[in-house]
C-alpha cells in the first residue's frame, strides 16, 4: 500500500513546487514592472478557452431565459436585416464588370447583412447553435433540453418569417431595378440550385464557421466588424450555405414562381437547416466543450469542496 501511496504523494508535492515558483515569478515579474507596463500586460493577455467559454455559456443562459416574444420579435427583425446580405451581393453583381475575380468581391457584399445582425444584437438561429448548447452541454437534463428546442423554434421560426418578409419586399414592391432583380434572381438559384446532399454539405463549414464567430466575438477581441467581415465572407467566397440568408434567397425565388415550395423546403431547407446544425453544435460545439470540459470540472469539483470545508 505504501509502494502505491509514495509516488502520489511526491507528484502532488512536485506540483505544488511548481505552482509555487510560478506564484514567486509572477510576484517578482509584476514587481519589477511599472504600473504601465504591467496593465500592458493584463491588455495584451489573451482570455483562456475556460473563460472565452464561460463567456459564451453565461451569454446562453441568458438567451435561454429570455421571454418568448423578445425572441419572435428580434428574430423577425434578424429575418429582415439579413436580407441585405443578398441585397448587397446582387449591388456588386450588377454594378461591377464581369470578371474573374467578382465572385471574391461579390461575397463581400454577403457581410453586411451580418454586420447589421450581429452587431444589433438580433436572434439569428446560427448563433444559438453553440451560444445556447453549450449550457446544455454543461448541465444535461430533459428541462434545459427543452429550453434549447423552445428557443431554436422561436427563433428560427421568426428568422424565416423575417426572411419572407424581405423576400416580398424585394420582389413585389418597386424599390429595385429589373437589371438588379435579375441579379438577384441569378444569385437566389446558385444559392438554391444544389442537390439535398450538397446544400447538406456546403452547410456544415458554414455553421461551424458561425460558431467559431460567435467564439471569437466572446473572446474580447476589438477588432469585431472586421472578424464578422471576415468569417462572413468566407461563407459566400466558398460557397457555403446559410440556413437564414439562404432563406431570404428560398423566398424570393418561391414568391416570383422561380422555386416550388416542395423542392424548396426538401431540396432546401431541411438539408441546409441539418448542416448548419451539424458544424455549429455537433462539430464546433462539441470540439469546444471537449477542450474545457476537464478545467470546468475541476474547478466546479473545487468549488464544491470549498463550500463544503466552510
Amino acid at each position: 500500500m505504501n509502494n502505491e501511496i509514495e509516488p502520489e504523494l511526491r507528484r502532488a508535492v512536485s506540483e505544488n513546487e511548481a505552482h509555487r515558483q510560478k506564484a514567486v515569478s509572477d510576484r517578482v515579474e509584476q514587481e519589477a514592472n511599472l504600473p504601465d507596463e504591467e496593465e500592458a500586460v493584463r491588455e495584451a493577455s489573451h482570455l483562456s478557452a475556460k473563460l472565452v467559454y464561460q463567456v459564451v455559456r453565461r451569454e446562453g443562459d441568458e438567451e435561454l431565459r429570455r421571454p418568448n416574444s423578445s425572441l419572435f420579435w428580434s428574430g423577425i427583425a434578424a429575418g429582415v436585416c439579413i436580407s441585405f446580405s443578398v441585397i448587397g451581393e446582387g449591388l456588386f453583381k450588377t454594378y461591377l464588370p464581369e470578371t474573374t475575380w467578382l465572385p471574391l468581391l461579390e461575397s463581400l457584399g454577403y457581410t453586411f447583412g451580418f454586420l447589421i445582425v450581429i452587431i444589433g444584437r438580433m436572434q439569428l438561429f446560427t448563433e444559438n447553435t453553440l451560444t445556447t448548447v453549450l449550457p446544455l452541454f454543461a448541465r444535461p437534463s430533459f428541462y434545459n433540453l427543452w429550453c434549447v428546442a423552445r428557443l431554436w423554434g422561436i427563433v428560427l421560426g421568426a428568422n424565416v418569417i423575417g426572411c419572407f418578409i424581405a423576400a416580398a419586399f424585394i420582389a413585389y414592391m418597386p424599390t429595385f431595378e429589373p437589371e438588379m432583380l435579375a441579379s438577384i434572381t441569378e444569385i437566389s438559384k446558385h444559392a438554391t440550385e444544389n442537390s439535398a446532399w450538397i446544400g447538406f454539405a456546403k452547410a456544415v463549414p458554414a455553421g461551424l464557421l458561425i460558431a467559431a464567430l460567435v467564439w471569437m466575438l466572446a473572446a474580447g477581441e476589438q477588432e469585431n466588424f472586421f472578424i464578422i467581415i471576415l468569417m462572413t465572407w468566407l461563407i459566400a467566397a466558398g460557397g457555403f450555405t446559410h440556413i437564414i440568408a439562404g432563406s431570404v434567397e428560398m423566398g424570393f425565388l418561391i414568391l416570383t414562381g422561380e422555386l416550388g415550395l416542395f423542392a424548396g423546403i426538401f431540396g432546401f431547407f431541411i438539408p441546409v437547416f441539418l448542416g448548419n446544425v451539424v458544424g455549429g453544435t455537433l462539430v464546433f460545439g462539441l470540439i469546444t466543450w471537449g477542450q474545457v470540459r476537464e478545467e470546468v470540472r475541476d474547478a466546479s469539483d473545487a468549488s464544491k469542496n470549498g463550500t463544503k470545508s466552510r
